[in-house]
């Protein structure tokens, strides 16, 4: 059983140093170890636990709350295939049924061969192109017994080994932007940034009156103003609000996170 490689718990107290409170980075270095293994170890939690000064009880506790965390080892690829409403009413049991058949284990088991973990899930909100799965929490869809086959056949050939990378890693691109915290005793509050505190602030408009509705509209525009300054710095990586269907999923290279 394997604890946190260097590289991992490196990226762990990066993570950490993000929050003004270590164990608020617990998800998020939960998923750095399941990108480690595919799983979560008992002595990866241990290490994580040690990491957050918390105990393995409080960790574990975590870990079973959430679905997308595994404690027992699964397939290098992680089918999902939703049996909600939508595609119910659009043929997700058959689906799962010709899953069933084609990958030769019943919904939560694992292949022989350790390539393919099969689960039934609510829904994955996807519903427009239902019915639809996951592969490593990556959509397809509508997807049909047909399409099916073929996507099992590029997964095992590693055709999409650009857009679907192996269970466990959630995002491949490396968060680096967090809340700057005031180095001050007040731990939870944020520091402003530099061009804000080098701003002087903007005069009430002409003829409102201190606490008038002038004055509030003018600050409310101005949190709007920050608030857009802000999320301008996030990008998401090309492809991730978009659902590939089987047949074209060959040709998206790159457009996974």
């Amino acid at each position: 059983m394997a604890r946190l490689t260097t590289d991992n718990v490196q990226r762990a107290r990066e993570l950490i140093a993000l929050y003004p409170v270590p164990r608020s980075a617990l998800i998020p270095i939960l998923h750095v170890a399941q990108e480690q293994d595919g799983w979560l170890t008992p002595d990866a939690i241990v290490h994580v636990a040690e990491l957050l000064d918390l105990t393995a009880a409080e960790v574990l506790g975590t870990v079973s709350f959430y679905d997308m965390f595994f404690t027992h080892p699964v397939g290098r690829h992680l089918v999902s295939v939703c049996t909600n409403i939508a595609c119910l009413l659009n043929g997700g049991y058959e689906l799962l049924d010709h899953a069933e058949q084609k990958l030769g284990v019943k919904a939560g088991a694992t292949t022989e061969d350790g390539e393919f973990t099969l689960e039934e899930v609510e829904c994955l909100a996807l519903c427009g192109a239902a019915p639809c799965l996951t592969v490593n929490w990556r959509f397809f869809g509508p997807v049909t017994p047909e399409s099916f086959d073929k996507l099992v056949g590029y997964l095992r050939d590693g055709e999409l080994a650009d857009q679907v990378p192996p269970h466990g890693t959630l995002c491949r691109v490396r968060r680096s932007v967090g809340l700057p915290a005031s180095s001050s005793s007040g731990a939870g509050r944020v520091a402003p940034r530099k061009d804000e505190a080098a701003a002087p602030r903007a005069a009430p408009p002409a003829g409102a009156d201190k606490g008038g509705r002038g004055e509030k509209e003018a600050a409310g525009a101005g949190a709007v103003t920050a608030a857009t300054g802000e999320g301008a710095q996030v990008e998401r990586p090309p492809g991730a609000d978009t659902a590939a269907t089987v047949d074209d999923s060959r040709h998206q290279k790159g457009g996974g996170a």
